[in-house]
């Protein structure tokens, strides 16, 4: 064998990046990422939104304990940006639902107008507003936790797909060169694929396709300035990204881990929908592309130990909320782990168990 590590984190994303610096502290670590660089498949192709509310009441609470830690630790990474949400067809009752479950207070449409002008007001019925939500500069986070993974000596093997896993000696023994003590499972849309690779049960972890293209818009108002605005409906979002706008379906749809891309289709969807609110209209489709959002059956993250082998640890099930959870999910992980007294309350942590599916 080459080398022998402590921990073993397979998946190069947010969350195994996030677990990977915070567990070297403590072992000698090892991270696997399938691509030519980290954070490809899905961490860096996110909307970068934080919206504490965003996901059911569990992910919720990992989402506010992440906030507070981001905020001690790395205050460069969020900046406030405000969330609205506009309905076009006067449903009452169902736009206010939707806006309580995203922590959404009703405005008048005028107020709408005045914090994105951009809107139209023949076509905008109803509106909604949060102050407390922010841009994640995701590409420095990522860049942040590298560096500390590198700074407390973490061997990071990139264009390295995990393609067999044996046991020997009570050790994981990765591609029949590198043993570890323990495997994390923080392969995102592959984590079942993982776990078969180690004679595992799956999770039935899905995932879910999501498109966005950046493109120009005809308007001399100032794009920088803009809340993220989305369809109460679910069929669109949009936000700025340096002077264009990212507009994205929202579309939800099921397929196998790959290296996903935007359907014309959908990209075509998703900016009628958005321009049907706007006075403005799309000039040029700069760039498309698609990430991969991959969900537990129960819309939860998977964390913790695997029934049929402890050593083998899952971190997936990360959904839409990777970025959002990362540094909650990695506090569990330290706690499990090394039996730490638990800064994240067991009673919370336990909700994320993979054995809820046994």
């Amino acid at each position: 064998m080459s080398e022998t590590f402590d921990i073993a984190v397979i998946g190069g994303g947010i969350a195994g990046l996030s677990a990977a610096a915070r567990l070297s502290k403590h072992a000698k670590i090892g991270l696997w990422e399938q691509e030519d660089f980290l954070a490809h498949h899905s961490s860096s192709r996110s909307a970068a939104v934080f919206i504490s509310d965003y996901g059911n009441s569990d992910v919720c609470e990992l989402n506010l304990i992440t906030f507070r830690e981001l905020q001690y630790k790395y205050p460069d990474i969020l900046k406030q940006r405000g969330l609205m949400s506009l309905e076009k067809n006067g449903e009452i009752d169902a736009f206010n639902s939707h806006a309580k479950s995203l922590g959404l207070s009703s405005i008048s449409v005028s107020e709408a107008k005045e914090k994105a002008p951009i809107i139209d007001l023949k076509s905008v019925k109803q509106a909604a507003w949060r102050d407390d939500v922010f841009d994640i500069d995701t590409d420095l986070l990522i860049q942040t936790l590298r560096k500390e993974c590198l700074s407390n000596g973490v061997h990071i093997f990139t264009n390295s797909a995990v393609s067999k896993l044996e046991r020997n000696n009570n050790k994981w023994v990765i591609n029949s060169k590198i043993q570890s003590d323990i495997i994390i499972n923080a392969g995102g849309a592959w984590a079942d694929n993982i776990a078969k690779l180690a004679n595992l049960k799956p999770k039935n972890i899905q995932p879910y396709k999501r498109s966005m293209a950046r493109v120009e818009i005809d308007t001399s108002n100032n794009l920088s300035s803009l809340p993220v605005l989305f369809g109460s409906d679910d069929t669109w979002y949009a936000k700025p990204d340096a002077g264009s706008m990212i507009v994205s379906p929202a579309d939800v749809s099921p397929c196998d881990p790959h290296d996903a891309w935007a359907d014309e289709e959908d990209i075509a969807r998703g900016i009628y929908n958005f321009e049907m609110l706007m006075e403005t209209k799309v000039t040029k489709l700069t760039s498309n592309w698609a990430g991969l959002r991959s969900f537990a059956p129960d819309q939860s993250l998977v964390i913790g130990p695997d029934a049929g082998s402890p050593n083998f640890f899952w971190l997936a099930g990360q959904g839409g909320y990777g970025f959002q959870t990362c540094l909650a999910a990695s506090q569990i992980t330290e706690d499990i782990l090394f039996n730490h007294t638990p800064q994240v309350p067991t009673s919370l942590s336990e909700k994320f168990s993979p054995h809820r599916f046994v």
